[in-house]
């Protein structure tokens, strides 16, 4: 059902509202967890290493998509607090017509420059064919991705986190079994993973978009039939949505940097990085996905004009982040080596210590990333994307600077694992600063 998100206690409205998000994350990270633990467990060292290499590219896919989520998400949170319901429509129209066309251009992107971008992250050649295997397969299953994004965007701005979440709980939890089934029974290999996440994704995809159409037929609109695309919604989207790929876009571009210095170490190195990420991405996300949320309160309540909640929901997000970062803390800095094993068979030595070292290194300063996030998802709700931009950019420069400096000077992957606190703790001061800023501009008006 639509929830209102400008009334109630701040903090408990922001629980009930992002702990379904967060569960949501949760479910999609299972779809590449599920891919690398099939493939290490399954079929070899080697599998894991080629999908941990495909995946740091598909992430330029999903920034887009992700683009396209928050600009519409954004933009159909502050009409619907303004419950102008006909150009929310238009909105979400506007939208679809706009993600459509930027999926088969990236599509199109992709089969043709797959080969390219591999050999140009310096992919080795062992795991090359897999590698391009998966990342085609992958391409074809875009429409799926933009569109299951968009219609998520749409429920989260109406104020309901639960019904996208029962879809993808359901799909994450099919994707582990279909990948079992391709890859042990059809004995399918890297294609046997690459196919479940696409079937899985369409299945998912799908029933959302039927219920939020579903959910949207029922508005009450007023004023006459809503208009199918609006130039002056579409820039107020991009204005949200282009940032948002930007950021995501070049973050992606700076693991892939970071992705050519690691497989310079070799594929045991590469396995031990593809199956900590994992582990680390299921935490940033998750932190992003609750900034999503604090954006999507943000926005309605900028729509209804309550600034001061603006600042309540900075606080409240702050303890919600903080309380879920203190179990993967734990988790990553005293367990990181069964947790690495879920992914391998063995793990060779290698792999192991390059996997836990960088664990141990990042898990302390999620507590400095989250509180990020949480000052990223206001400013993205008060469309203040100047700033956000800013922020963004000064972790992706200091991560990939320091990755390539330090593993030179230190001549090992523990380099490369320090840039990521140094990026975060920089830009961190940076986001909450411009989140303040923007809070005094706003309540002055």
């Amino acid at each position: 059902m639509n929830r209102d998100l400008t009334t109630g206690k701040t903090e408990t409205v922001l629980w009930r509202f992002c702990l379904p998000l967060f569960g949501s994350i949760v479910f999609q990270q299972l779809y590449n967890i599920a891919d690398s633990l099939i493939a290490g467990k399954l079929i070899g060292e080697r599998a894991l290493a080629a999908v941990g290499n495909s995946y740091e590219i598909t992430l330029i896919f999903i920034a887009f998509a992700f683009g396209c989520n928050m600009g519409c998400s954004v933009i159909v949170s502050q009409l619907f607090g303004a419950k102008d319901y006909k150009r929310l429509l238009t909105a979400v129209t506007t939208a679809s017509l706009a993600g459509l066309v930027l999926c088969g251009l990236l599509m199109i992107s992709g089969l043709l420059g797959a080969r390219s971008l591999l050999a140009l992250i310096q992919t080795p050649q062992e795991v090359f064919a897999d590698s391009i295997l998966y990342l085609n397969i992958y391409v074809w299953g875009l429409p799926f991705v933009f569109f299951y994004n968009i219609a998520t965007g749409i429920f989260s701005a109406m104020g309901d986190s639960k019904t996208p979440f029962y879809f993808l709980a359901a799909s994450s939890l099919s994707n582990i079994a279909v990948d079992i089934l391709f890859v042990k029974t059809f004995d399918m290999g890297v294609a046997g993973v690459a196919w479940a996440t696409f079937l899985c994704q369409g299945i998912s995809c799908i029933l959302a978009v039927i219920a939020v159409c579903r959910r949207l037929f029922k508005l009450p609109v007023t004023g006459g039939k809503p208009a199918l695309f609006d130039r002056g919604l579409l820039a107020k989207i991009m204005v949200v949505a282009v940032p948002s790929i930007l950021q995501q876009s070049f973050i992606s571009v700076g693991n892939i940097l970071i992705q050519s210095v690691i497989n310079g170490f070799g594929a045991p190195v590469m396995a031990g990085y593809s199956a900590a990420v994992k582990l680390n991405n299921l935490v940033v996300t998750s932190f992003t996905t609750v900034g999503n949320g604090i954006s999507n309160f943000s926005a309605q309540n900028l729509g209804a004009r309550k600034y001061d909640r603006l600042l309540s929901c900075f606080h409240a997000g702050r303890k919600m982040v903080w309380s879920l970062c203190v179990p993967f803390v734990i988790l990553y800095l005293f367990f990181g080596r069964p947790l690495l094993l879920l992914f391998m068979k063995e793990g060779s030595d290698a792999a192991m210590t390059a996997g836990i070292q960088f664990l141990r290194v990042l898990s302390p300063f999620y507590f400095v990333v989250s509180l990020k996030l949480t000052a990223d998802g206001i400013l993205r709700g008060v469309s203040a994307m100047r700033p956000f931009m800013i922020a963004t950019f000064t972790d992706l420069i200091l991560r990939v600077s320091f990755a390539f400096v330090l593993s030179g000077l230190m001549h090992s992957t523990l380099g490369i694992w320090f840039a990521w606190p140094v990026g975060w703790s920089v830009a961190t001061v940076c986001s909450v600063l411009f989140y303040r800023r923007e809070y005094r501009r706003i309540t002055s008006q």
